[in-house]
C-alpha cells in the first residue's frame, strides 16, 4: 500500500501543471509540490513507524501545503489528487474518527472559489474523499485480518505439535505399561525360578532342579512370545477385540483348560486404548487360570449391553483366592491401566470356588 500511495502522488505532482493557464504560478507551485511530494514519501515512512502523535502533526503539514498547492495551482486534478493521497494517509496514521475529520476537512479547500464552484467541487472532493476512507479502511482490515489468520496458523502448529509430543508420551507410557504387565511379569517369574534353582543345586537335589528350570524356560517362551506381539502391535494395527479375544481363548483351551468366549450385545467400535486394556485384562486373567487356579474350565465374556460402557470378564472353577492376590504386578498393572481409563476392576471369589476377573470401562 505504501508504494501504492506514493506512486499516486509522483503521477499527481506531475499533472499539476495542467491547471488553468491564466492563473497558474508554474514555479511555485512546483516547489510546493515537490516539498509535498518528498514528505509524502519519505515523511509518511518515518512516521509510519511512530506514535500517533507524529502522525497528527504530519498531517497537519501536509493538509497546510496541500492547500497552498491547490491555491496555487488553481485547482487542478494534480493538486485534489494531492489531497486524496492525504485522507489515504491519513486513514493509515490515525484513528478511523480522525481520518474521517480529514475527509470532512479537505473539500474546504475549494473555499476561494464562487459559492456555486464550492458547492459542485466541493461535493466532489468530499464524496472522493469519503470513498478513499472507506476503501482504504477495507485494505487495512484486509491486511489485520490476513496477519492475525497467519499467527493463528502459527499458533495451530505450534499446538499441532505439542499434540504430536503428547501423543508421543502417552504411546511411550503405554509401552512402558505393557513392558511392565507382559514382559516384566513374565521375567520376575523367570528371576524368581532359576533363584530358586540355585538354591536347590547346592543341595544337590537333581530331581526338583529339572521342573524348575522348565518352569524358567517355559516362562522365558511367553516373555519372548509377549515381545513378538507387542512388535506386531506397533508394525500393524491387531485385529478387532472380539477377534483378538478368541485367539487368547484358543491359546488357554490348547494349554490344556477349556476355555469358552461369549460376546453379549452388540458389537461396537472402541477407542485403541480401550481395546487394548480390556486385551490386556483376558490376557492377565487367562495367564493367571493357567499358572494358579487348577482350572479345568474358564470362560471369558465381552459384554456390550451397557449404553456408555463395555465389561470383560474372565472366570474360572480352580481353587479360588490364593494369598495376597491382588499384589501381583499384572494384576497391579491392570488395575493402573483401568483406573486411567476411568474404569473399575474387581476381583471375587466364587461360592461353589473359583474367581471372577471383572474390568468395567467407559466405551
Amino acid at each position: 500500500m505504501h508504494w501504492a500511495l506514493a506512486v499516486l502522488t509522483v503521477v499527481a505532482y506531475l499533472t499539476l501543471p495542467l491547471g488553468s493557464a491564466s492563473s497558474v504560478q508554474l514555479l511555485p507551485t512546483m516547489l510546493v509540490g515537490l516539498a509535498y511530494t518528498a514528505i509524502a514519501i519519505l515523511g509518511f515512512r518515518f512516521v509510519q513507524t511512530r506514535s500517533v502523535w507524529w502522525g497528527a502533526g504530519y498531517v497537519v503539514l501536509q493538509m497546510v501545503l496541500g492547500f497552498v498547492v491547490f491555491a496555487l495551482a488553481d485547482a487542478a486534478v494534480g493538486a485534489v489528487l494531492l489531497l486524496v493521497v492525504l485522507v489515504a494517509q491519513a486513514v493509515l496514521l490515525l484513528p478511523l474518527p480522525a481520518a474521517i475529520v480529514v475527509a470532512v476537512v479537505v473539500p474546504l479547500a475549494h473555499l476561494g472559489m464562487p459559492w456555486p464552484h464550492v458547492l459542485r467541487e466541493g461535493l466532489s472532493t468530499l464524496a472522493v474523499a469519503t470513498f478513499t476512507v472507506v476503501v482504504t479502511e477495507l485494505l487495512v482490515r484486509e491486511r489485520n485480518a490476513r496477519a492475525q489468520l497467519a499467527e493463528a496458523h502459527e499458533q495451530l502448529r505450534g499446538y499441532a505439535a505439542q499434540a504430536e509430543q503428547l501423543a508421543t508420551m502417552k504411546e511411550r507410557n503405554r509401552l512402558a505399561r505393557d513392558i511392565h504387565d507382559g514382559v516384566g511379569h513374565h521375567l520376575t517369574v523367570v528371576q524368581m525360578l532359576l533363584e530358586a534353582a540355585r538354591a536347590v543345586a547346592r543341595t544337590g537335589d537333581h530331581e526338583r532342579l529339572d521342573p524348575m528350570l522348565a518352569k524358567a524356560q517355559a516362562q522365558s517362551g511367553e516373555a519372548l512370545a509377549e515381545v513378538r506381539r507387542s512388535v506386531g502391535a506397533l508394525r500393524e494395527q491387531r485385529p478387532a477385540l472380539a477377534a483378538a479375544l478368541q485367539t487368547l481363548v484358543a491359546e488357554s483351551t490348547e494349554a490344556g483348560v477349556p476355555t469358552r468366549l461369549d460376546v453379549l450385545g452388540e458389537v461396537r467400535s472402541l477407542r485403541s486404548d480401550v481395546e487394548e486394556s480390556l486385551f490386556r485384562a483376558a490376557q492377565e486373567g487367562l495367564t493367571n487360570v493357567r499358572k494358579h487356579a487348577r482350572a479345568t474350565r474358564a470362560g471369558v465374556i465381552l459384554d456390550y449391553r451397557g449404553d456408555e460402557r463395555v465389561r470383560l470378564e474372565v472366570h474360572d472353577d480352580g481353587r479360588g483366592l490364593p494369598p495376597q492376590h491382588g499384589a501381583g504386578f499384572g494384576l497391579t498393572g491392570l488395575r493402573e491401566r483401568t483406573a486411567s481409563l476411568g474404569g473399575r476392576m474387581s476381583l471375587d471369589a466364587a461360592d461353589r470356588g473359583g474367581l471372577t476377573l471383572t474390568v468395567e470401562v467407559p466405551g
